[in-house]
């Protein structure tokens, strides 16, 4: 029998035959690539201690226990994580990051690629609560308080709620096709408002044809993601510039100018979308859920009410599993496939796309005054013509449907599962019916904003608007996590000292950026000069030095209850490291 590895090191165990049959998941046993599920008698289950080896249930109901299931092969478990790439695509990576380099140089670059990690660590660690508890995100932040799942569907709603990204979509498209101004029964319509209601309704459409709704978005995601991969690299094998390329690890060194206040908000908005950003990111914990990670694989997923299969359930409470060896090393297992599905998929496309689009963008248009539209479409795309013309085209557009697509999946999922948590559970509400309604209101609502006459002059702003509204909202929420996933979770779940610093960066990075955009738009936009801030904090306002010191005390407060958190769960669970594995 080969020797057994020790249980602090990274990789998983060499343990034997047997051992390995009982952490892993043979192909016989695998039920994926789409999603899993696997129904349980809830009633008739126990209900988990609550002792250390278990998560702390707060103001929730108790945890029933089972077994962690076995851990499948990377390749069943891809899907979530292309989902938040569609989302990220037609924002940070394809207007944000081009546009903010080309007009301000390299010396912004460097911010993309510390906040693309950033964002790796913030996903997964809002991944880790549904992996070990089957519960959403939104469940967690409810057993700390109800006004947090209710901050955050305002805060998705303000940030997501103007259909900008179905108006930018619609205008290159049509632009693209050559579509003009339609007479209909006496009235004028611009063709590119048809086209978006066109998009509009087929998204919606999309979500008919199978019983399964998530099923339809992760296939259709992954196809609209390839695409959009594929046009990029190819723009920039037409257009780019290699030169330029090579010499971008020289042009990290400099530091850019984003003191204006417009470059400021849009600033915060390529932060928060150098992923998803704000709302959507809260979306990985519902989509590796539907998808069947770890003890999500016991929750149901929701299925379209109209389509006649009985629907499945989600517990309000959720799961746990016994700290023994078994599911100690599944869950090290589960973990590993997790952070790697996120690597490959999420960080290592976003990372590809970005540079390939902002290299077309430096080499084309450098010290671009335009916003980001008009520098691809007035800027580029007539200096290049030809193909790569209508390649600009075709990826622009492809990138802007998929984020279109992927944030009414994120918006309407989240807010569902929210106010069915907090209202729509104990008012005997249905959930498939309520997400289906909510598809159906937010889609129409769309449909509504493009049919009204109403003036959308400038749908870039309207991006960097909600862009840096998703900013915004994402400070408290990585907070809210740090606490969540080390106060209530036991020391075999919870993270390592690694990612703890790393999420006390983040939620500094964030907030730095939140409260640099605050006081300056306070300072700038409603003309109250006494909260105006300074990058370097010092030659601050009055007013500014209060902003920065309630960063500071909010900062402070986490990094202590977090640390003392952590120092309190040492030793409160028999081989705790034997769960650890690589960035844990």
């Amino acid at each position: 029998m080969p020797e057994e590895k020790r249980p602090d090191e990274p990789d998983v165990a060499d343990d034997s035959e047997s051992d390995q049959a009982e952490v892993y998941a043979s192909l016989a046993e695998q039920r994926y690539p789409i999603s899993s599920y696997t129904p349980v008698a809830y009633e008739n289950l126990e209900a988990a201690p609550e002792t250390d080896d278990y998560p702390d249930t707060g103001s929730g109901g108790r945890f029933r226990e089972l077994a962690l299931p076995k851990v499948p092969k990377l390749r069943h478990v891809v899907g979530p994580s292309a989902i938040m790439l569609g989302a990220s695509l037609g924002s940070g990576e394809t207007l944000f990051w081009p546009h903010l380099v080309a007009s301000y140089g390299w010396g912004l670059y460097w911010l993309f690629l510390v906040a693309v990690c950033l964002h790796f660590v913030v996903n997964t660690e809002i991944q880790r609560w549904s992996l070990a508890t089957g519960e959403s995100v939104f469940r967690a932040f409810e057993r700390v308080h109800p006004v947090v799942p209710l901050a955050m569907l305002i805060g998705g709603f303000v940030s997501l709620g103007w259909p900008g990204w179905a108006a930018s979509a619609a205008q290159i498209g049509a632009q693209g096709l050559g579509l003009g101004t339609y007479d209909i029964v006496g009235v004028d319509v611009v063709g590119w408002r048809l086209f978006g209601i066109a998009l509009m309704v087929f998204i919606w459409v999309t979500y008919q044809v199978t019983p399964l709704m998530y099923n339809v978005v992760e296939s259709l995601q992954l196809v609209l993601v390839a695409l959009s991969i594929a046009f990029a690299l190819l723009l920039f094998v037409l257009i780019g510039s290699v030169d330029v390329l090579v010499g971008v690890p020289g042009s990290l060194t400099t530091v850019g100018d984003y003191s204006p206040v417009g470059t400021i908000a849009v600033l915060v908005g390529a932060l928060a979308y150098a992923g998803a950003g704000g709302y959507l990111n809260l979306s990985q914990s519902l989509w590796i859920r539907e998808k069947g990670y770890g003890m999500g694989r016991y929750q149901g997923r929701i299925k379209n009410p109209f389509a006649g299969d009985d629907p499945e359930t989600v517990h309000e409470d959720g799961f746990t599993f016994t700290p023994d060896t078994q599911n100690l090393k599944r869950w090290r297992g589960w973990w590993r496939v997790t952070q790697l599905e996120h690597l490959l998929t999420f960080f290592f496309g976003l990372v590809l796309v970005t540079t390939m689009l902002v290299v077309v963008a430096v080499s084309q248009a450098p010290g671009a005054t335009s916003d980001a539209v008009d520098m691809w479409l007035i800027e580029i795309a007539p200096s290049v013509g030809g193909l790569a013309t209508s390649v600009i085209y075709v990826t622009l557009f492809l990138a802007l449907f998929t984020t279109e697509y992927a944030i009414i999946e994120s918006f309407v999922r989240n807010s569902s599962d929210i106010i069915y948590e907090l209202y729509g559970r104990d008012a005997g509400w249905s959930l498939p019916r309520l997400f289906w309604g909510l598809l159906t209101v937010f889609c129409g609502w769309g449909v509504l904003i493009l049919t009204l006459p109403i003036s959308i002059a400038d749908p870039f702003g309207l991006l960097v608007v909600g862009a840096a509204m998703s900013g915004l909202l994402m400070w408290p929420y990585i907070v809210v996590v740090q606490l969540v996933n080390t106060v209530r979770l036991p020391e075999h779940t919870m993270p390592g000292w690694g990612r703890v610093a790393a999420m006390w960066l983040a939620a500094a990075f964030f907030g730095y950026f939140s409260v640099l955009l605050v006081g300056t738009g306070l300072a700038t936009r409603l003309g109250l000069a006494t909260f105006a801030v300074r990058p370097a904090v010092l030659g601050s306002a009055p007013g500014g030095y209060v902003l920065w010191a309630s960063y500071l005390l909010v900062q402070t407060y986490t990094m202590y209850r977090v640390a003392r958190a952590k120092v309190a769960a040492d030793g409160t669970v028999a081989d705790a490291a034997t769960a650890q594995g690589w960035f844990s």
